[in-house]
């Protein structure tokens, strides 16, 4: 408790807490913008935070990540648009609640709805992650081996639809993850006798590449650049009852619960709990045929299970130094520029910091929560941002975030040729987040393997023999081959 209030105290100071609240405010209107999203500018600002300190540099980070889940269903509800995958399935009943006049009444169950996700999956997360952490101490080598495996291989499980997409994208960020020196043997790998590539691939370059500059070229390409118009009249009032809570409790309590587990999940993030969670919803409704025509429970389900995944994805963040979502990967990276190890000794080597992050997501839930609801007559004005401005903005950013973390020309070139890498893979469907998730773990991978395989004198039998690390490598077997097994049972089932 001391070592909270004492981050507590940190996050409330002048600077700390009005760079947090700007950042949280700017991640709003990032996620209410289709295309664009709060991931997005934590990749815009991450290198603007190497000169700063690092409470007041994740202060932000999380201040934007909390305000871009929160903002993604503005879009969703207004025009039908969502502003990113964590609101797909708020756009099935938000924007028909729109189009019969109750937009007031949609965008405040959407903020409300936002803000109970936050506010106690984050608690959970504050009063879990200690404990999940102490029981990882006690794992060895073996089973953070097969913990990373599993990690990449459940996102791969569940990429577009396609496990071969999945895996082509992680075996290209294992690869990336090999480029540099090796740290055993001094042996070059992939560096092709340009030293600048001595060190590794810079994490900085590779998200602006893949993610800023492919974002923007991919967008601007499709022509995605224009929103339909929106009936402003229609948001006044707060559009909310007492009953509509107590008509929605069991859907809310519902829908929190598969948030946190889907959050848990490493990979697995908001976009898959806001879609697990309208049909768990539409299953338990006593209509569910009024789901899709703008009902109640369908906004509440899905608001509600998304920002349950930020307390959801942290805890594996913190604790087991796994990301939770493709958010939480970028967060990752930013612990790595900034000297720190996340992991089950974080909490222990970092107890301040550790509980700054979470007091950070709960004071930003709480004034994201009051800002929304003060301003939502205003929403319809994120939406006709200009798009041409954006773009130039966000490419200058990328440019000079990446020259600034190197002072290389070499690191401007990286992020043009990982753009032309992440617009090829758009193109052909390869997902990005088992790429970059490869990436980040990549190395964790390759070090707990020999790690693991030293200590056991050349016995490889001890990765399946001891049981929790033979769990972990059962559920990486399921994740790749379920996927097919039950295709081909249900095509059998077809033809019988």
């Amino acid at each position: 408790m001391a070592d909270y209030m004492t981050a507590l105290l940190t996050l409330l100071q002048p600077m700390n807490f009005i760079m947090m609240y700007l950042c949280t405010l700017v991640g709003a209107v990032l996620g209410a913008i289709p295309g664009l999203s709060g991931g997005l500018g934590i990749t815009l600002i991450l290198p603007l935070t190497f000169a700063m300190s690092t409470e007041l540099s994740f202060s932000m980070l999380v201040g934007m990540y909390v305000g871009g889940v929160s903002g993604s269903f503005i879009a969703a509800v207004l025009v039908g648009i969502p502003g990113s995958a964590a609101s797909i399935a708020t756009c099935y009943d938000g924007y028909p609640m729109t189009k019969k006049g109750k937009a007031a009444k949609a965008l405040s169950i959407g903020i409300t709805g936002s803000f109970i996700g936050t506010f106690i999956s984050i608690i959970v997360a504050t009063l879990c992650s200690t404990y999940i952490a102490e029981i990882a101490l006690k794992l060895g080598p073996w089973e953070y081996f097969s913990l990373c495996l599993m990690a990449i291989t459940m996102v791969v499980g569940l990429s577009n639809g396609s496990v071969f997409k999945g895996m082509t994208a992680a075996f290209l960020g294992l690869w990336l993850a090999c480029v540099g020196t090796d740290s055993v043997t001094n042996q070059m790998r992939f560096t092709f006798n340009n030293y600048n590539l001595f060190g590794g691939i810079n994490v900085v370059c590779l998200l602006m590449g893949t993610f800023a500059l492919q974002q923007v070229a991919t967008s601007y390409a499709k022509g995605n650049q224009e929103m339909p118009k929106v009936d402003e009249g229609a948001l006044g009032g707060i559009g909310l009852t007492l009953k509509d809570f107590t008509d929605n409790i069991k859907v809310i309590v519902v829908s929190l619960f598969i948030g946190l587990w889907i959050g848990f999940l490493p990979g697995m993030g908001s976009g898959i709990s806001n879609i697990l969670a309208y049909g768990q919803a539409k299953k338990m409704s006593k209509h569910p045929e009024l789901f899709g025509t703008g009902v109640d429970e369908g906004v509440w389900a899905t608001e509600v299970s998304n920002n349950a995944g930020v307390g959801g994805a942290i805890i594996p963040m913190i604790s087991l130094g796994i990301p939770g979502d493709a958010t939480t990967v970028l967060l990752m990276s930013a612990m790595t520029i900034h000297g720190l190890q996340p992991g089950p000794m974080f909490i222990r080597t970092n107890p301040v910091l550790a509980d700054l992050i979470f007091a950070t997501v709960l004071v930003s839930a709480i004034l994201i929560f009051v800002t929304e609801l003060l301003t939502k007559k205003y929403f319809p004005l994120l939406l006709k941002a200009p798009y041409h401005y954006l773009y130039s903005a966000i490419l200058m950013i990328a440019f000079m975030g990446a020259f600034s973390s190197t002072t290389s020309m070499f690191s401007v070139y990286l992020v043009l040729f990982f753009g032309l890498v992440g617009i090829v893979m758009d193109y052909f469907g390869l997902p990005m987040t088992p790429l970059m998730l490869a990436f980040i773990l990549g190395g964790k991978i390759e070090s707990y393997f020999r790690m693991g395989v030293s200590y056991g004198k050349g016995d490889y039998s001890l990765f399946f023999i001891r049981p929790i690390s033979l769990i972990f490598i059962l559920i990486t077997v399921y994740s790749l081959f379920g996927p097919m097994i039950r295709k081909a049972l249900k095509k059998t089932a077809q033809r019988n």
